[in-house]
């Protein structure tokens, strides 16, 4: 089967889930089909889906990764001891695990086609991703607390574990507690990297996008949480906008 014919297969079970859903044109080219692919799935609640879906999806996500390019680790060098900064698309490296900005619901970004890194690590790791979030927000039975974070598999991605973690939601002036959480982000990951054997962490910069948290701040409280809590975990600072990467490049430095 070729890329276009599973994504053709993929669209065409999405549709067939929902009879609303059967009147949906699907478009002709490649590009525009992915989006559609993408809306479904971005909109598709926490469900089993059967195998002969999985098997086709998950054949098509891990070929489309592995045509964009995949990082190791391994091919990186440090700017500090055991501190990495790459910027790039962290559903493309391969590490122990990379850290989703999730929010409180924990089970993805429901908008479709959202440039938000949750609906990216969703998109890209497969529908399995939902499924086990919304597993694990059944049995704790309540929201995420902000500052805490959860383990997944990575399924389709090419690191191993997700981390996902709900970093705090500035509402005007930065306070204090903003500053705790945020800060607590980083060591609620961390120590679920060591729990779990976990050797190295890619961390995105937590809650400066929809979130609102300063650039400049974030990235200090990040840098000085990993110095400071690290140990023997590798840590990736990855940054997806050139403003971000200088920000990190300057403070490493001054570090």
């Amino acid at each position: 089967m070729t890329q276009s014919e599973r994504l053709e297969f993929l669209i065409n079970y999405l549709i067939s889930e929902h009879d609303e859903y059967r009147k949906i044109t699907i478009p002709k080219s490649e590009s525009e089909r992915f989006k559609l692919f993408r809306s479904l799935v971005n909109v598709r609640p926490a469900r089993v889906i059967g195998d002969d879906f999985l098997k086709v999806q998950d054949e098509y996500l891990q070929t489309l990764t592995a045509a964009k390019g995949i990082t190791d680790i391994d091919g990186l060098s440090p700017v500090a001891d055991g501190i990495y900064l790459w910027q790039g698309d962290i559903t493309t490296l391969k590490c122990g695990a990379i850290v989703n900005a999730a929010n409180s619901g924990m089970t993805g970004c429901y908008a479709p086609c959202h440039g938000c890194i949750d609906n990216a690590i969703h998109t890209f790791a497969g529908v399995q991703l939902r499924q086990k979030c919304a597993e694990i927000m059944a049995r704790q039975g309540h929201s995420e607390p902000t500052g805490h974070a959860k383990i997944t598999p990575a399924y389709n991605l090419p690191c191993d574990f997700i981390l996902h973690t709900v970093g705090p939601i500035v509402r005007g002036n930065v306070t204090e507690n903003d500053r705790e959480m945020l800060a607590s982000c980083y060591r609620s990951c961390l120590e679920l990297a060591q729990e779990n054997g976990i050797k190295s962490v890619a961390f995105c910069c937590i809650s400066t996008g929809e979130f609102h948290f300063p650039n400049g701040l974030a990235a200090e409280i990040a840098i000085k949480t990993v110095k400071e809590f690290k140990k023997n975990t590798e840590v990736i600072f990855n940054v997806f906008k050139d403003t971000d990467r200088r920000i990190y490049q300057k403070l490493l430095r001054q570090n």
